[in-house]
């Protein structure tokens, strides 16, 4: 079976490539199974490679992607100056043939670029890199007005799974009390949260000027799509864009 990448939809210049992929087209095997690109999840390190080396032929990418050590903060990387690895839960660049990728597996993927084309960037945003301002870190490293930036939301946990405490909600709702609509009431204590609607909320706060995605839920897909929440130990789906020389 080959590499499935869901493309974003928008009105992004086509040498903009971008997308995530699925948990389809590898070669790991059990909880792994199969196309899974994370090389920190006790999975053989091999199979990774190889789920790499698939990526990136499948795809045709220009180089290496560079892989960031996320940590659920809200640094954003400079693919061109930073070293891969770094730890960081974006990256940045405007220079072509840079591939900016995130890991997730329940988080929300999020790929920015502007209306020409001009520079990209992959941001992995979990609900503490929300809450810390990494989106707000994202639009302000673009050098484009926010009004003419293009974002789309990859896959992540819908609202029916993302079950969080009082906690979580009092973060955010200490931070924007608009934040109230993105929950809805569970059992005592517990809230389903709306982790894209977090997400477009905070981008509207940036103004950006055009939004789409949202549409998926990680853990309701078992077939297409790796979800912590879902399975513990599991593997991780990449979320990829770059600019392809004009």
């Amino acid at each position: 079976m080959g590499i499935e990448l869901i493309k974003p939809d928008w009105p992004a210049p086509s040498h903009v490539r971008a997308g995530t992929t699925t948990r389809l087209g590898g070669v790991s095997l059990g909880d792994f199974e199969s196309l899974n690109l994370a090389d920190h999840v006790a999975d053989d390190p091999h199979a990774v490679a190889q789920n790499r080396a698939r990526l990136a032929d499948s795809l045709g990418l220009p180089g290496e992607p560079f892989w960031l050590t996320q940590i659920h903060g809200c640094h954003i990387a400079l693919g061109e100056r930073d070293d891969p690895g770094c730890q960081a839960d974006g990256v940045y660049t405007s220079r072509s043939g840079v591939v900016c990728a995130v890991l997730t597996a329940d988080c929300l993927p999020l790929l920015l670029t502007d209306r020409d084309g001009r520079e990209v960037s992959a941001v992995h945003a979990g609900w503490r890199g929300l809450a810390s301002g990494i989106i707000a870190q994202a639009v302000a490293r673009m050098s484009t007005p926010a009004e003419s930036l293009l974002a789309w939301m990859g896959p992540a946990i819908g609202p029916a799974a993302f079950e969080v405490g009082d906690e979580v909600r009092e973060v955010f709702v200490n931070q924007a009390t608009e934040d109230t609509v993105a929950f809805k009431a569970g059992r005592p204590g517990h809230w389903w949260a709306d982790i894209y609607q977090l997400a477009r909320q905070r981008l509207i706060r940036s103004g950006v000027g055009f939004i789409s995605g949202g549409d998926y839920c990680t853990v309701a897909d078992r077939e297409r799509f790796f979800s912590y929440r879902r399975d513990g130990v599991t593997g991780r789906m990449a979320s990829l864009i770059w600019l392809e020389p004009k």
